[in-house]
């Protein structure tokens, strides 16, 4: 009997794969110019920041509107967590195609971590010389409890990374599950899922359109608020 060559699905869709890398490089940006402080630097960091606020904004819509696997429903599934969490060591994981439910778990803390770094960041202030573009509404003592909970979800976010990294690891040498790779590609292989059909050119204007007007919504925040 000849085994049929496992066939490649689709998983990932390039919005959601630009919006990950994206999100990588903006937030080293951020913890590297927030650790190293000078004028320049924190001008790096604000902008940074704009750009993490404009990318959350989107992954929230996009959680409702993007391929089947970026959907929130798709993946968001309490009830599971517990039956994965017993059987977490076993590398029979085939059955899997999204994110697993510590992964889902993962990707809400992330973006709630990160959408409130951002978002306090925005009334933060350093008592040097760096304030936030919206500090004018609200009153010095707001302003550094906001930046209090500004510097904890920068301890936080490297928890979050260092459990990510692991998990990573833990997949790709233990289990065998290829992680990297599909959020490269958007593609794993001998899986069967219920995914609807790609439509690049669709996914694509739809998500351009949408990144625009999250990035023009953070413009206006910032500059007209």
């Amino acid at each position: 009997m000849v085994e049929s060559t496992p066939t490649k699905q689709r998983v990932w869709d390039l919005p959601l794969r630009l919006f990950h890398w994206s999100l990588v490089l903006l937030v080293t940006l951020s913890l590297y110019t927030g650790i190293n402080g000078g004028f320049k630097e924190m001008d790096y960091h604000m902008l940074s920041g704009y750009g993490i606020l404009t990318l959350v904004i989107f992954r929230v819509i996009w959680g409702f509107v993007g391929s089947t696997h970026s959907r929130f429903r798709s993946f968001i599934k309490l009830s599971e967590l517990i039956p994965y969490t017993r059987q977490i060591l076993s590398r029979d994981q085939s059955d899997i195609t999204g994110h697993n439910p510590l992964g889902a778990l993962s990707v809400v803390a992330m973006l709630l971590v990160l959408g409130t770094q951002a978002t306090t960041g925005l009334f933060a202030n350093d008592d040097i010389f760096l304030e936030g573009p919206l500090v004018h509404l609200v009153e010095d003592a707001t302003s550094d409890r906001l930046t209090t909970i500004h510097h904890f979800c920068a301890k936080a976010l490297y928890v979050l990374i260092g459990l990510h990294l692991a998990a990573i690891a833990f997949h790709e040498l233990y289990q065998k599950d290829r992680l990297v790779l599909p959020m490269i590609s958007g593609y794993k292989k001998g899986l069967s899922t219920s995914a609807d059909k790609p439509s690049s050119i669709r996914e694509s204007v739809t998500a351009s359109i949408l990144l625009a007007a999250c990035a023009g919504f953070v413009y206006w925040l910032i500059n007209y608020v």
